[in-house]
């Protein structure tokens, strides 16, 4: 985890994204209240976290567990005099330190998956205020016609065997008791512009510091086979975010 870290440090954003995604989901939410709380689950860096202060004028709490990507929002929040509204904190978002209804909103770009997209779902909704929103991105296969094929597949089995089509997660958040508001399909530049870029140029310099290193060539190696994964079987899978109310 440690080199993993270092392949990820000062990466713009954590996994796929981008601001234009953040505000389409956003603008969904007709109906949030004036003095809006919001909880940003698995914030990392902390580009959806300053993205959405710009959107509304509420208070967000920022979690994660990775300190040195808190310790880089906390200084653009402080820098950007947003320490009133943003509170940056290191929780876990397994075992998340607040009061029951605590949050008009529930926000969490690209983690989810962690905890799993129906146990993320469950154990944050007690959070939520009667009639609160949760909006999510989670890796979904995309094609339902035909199965992938067998290299992509087995790819994500290994890298994350939990992946559902995009029904099966729409049956997820009917059973967890969400509305369902809208959802959407990332577009390939949220990949490729604003997560593998800087990724490749990171793993380029790692390269060349680690070149009498197989062990760290070969993790280097394996966020490699990722990209070209991606580049070669985008139309079967992507992030997809999902917008949710509470009933």
């Amino acid at each position: 985890m440690d080199f993993f870290f270092e392949i990820h440090k000062d990466l713009p954003r954590e996994g796929p994204g981008d601001s234009e995604s953040t505000r389409r989901a956003f603008r969904k939410l007709s109906a949030l209240p004036e003095e809006t709380v919001i909880l940003d689950v698995g914030c990392g860096p902390g580009a959806q976290t300053l993205d959405l202060a710009d959107l509304s004028d509420a208070v967000i709490y920022a979690v994660d567990t990775h300190q040195p990507f808190l310790d880089r929002l906390q200084e653009k929040v402080t820098e950007l005099g947003l320490d009133k509204r943003i509170h940056v904190l290191n929780q876990s978002m397994k075992g998340l330190q607040f009061p029951p209804a605590s949050f008009d909103l529930i926000w969490s770009e690209g983690a989810i998956y962690i905890m799993g997209f129906e146990a993320g779902l469950r154990n944050w909704k007690p959070l939520l205020k009667p009639g609160g929103y949760i909006a999510v991105t989670e890796l979904t296969w995309l094609n339902s016609d035909s199965p992938p094929p067998d290299e992509v597949r087995e790819f994500w089995k290994n890298g994350y065997p939990s992946m559902k089509s995009l029904d099966e997660n729409l049956d997820i958040v009917h059973a967890c008791e969400y509305y369902l508001i809208d959802y959407f399909v990332l577009p390939n530049s949220s990949w490729t512009d604003e997560y593998y870029l800087p990724m490749l140029a990171r793993i380029n310099i790692l390269r060349e510091q680690y070149q009498s290193d197989p062990d760290r060539l070969q993790q280097l190696d394996f966020e490699q086979e990722e990209i070209d994964i991606f580049n070669k079987y985008n139309q079967w899978y992507g992030y997809v975010f999902y917008i949710m109310q509470t009933k």
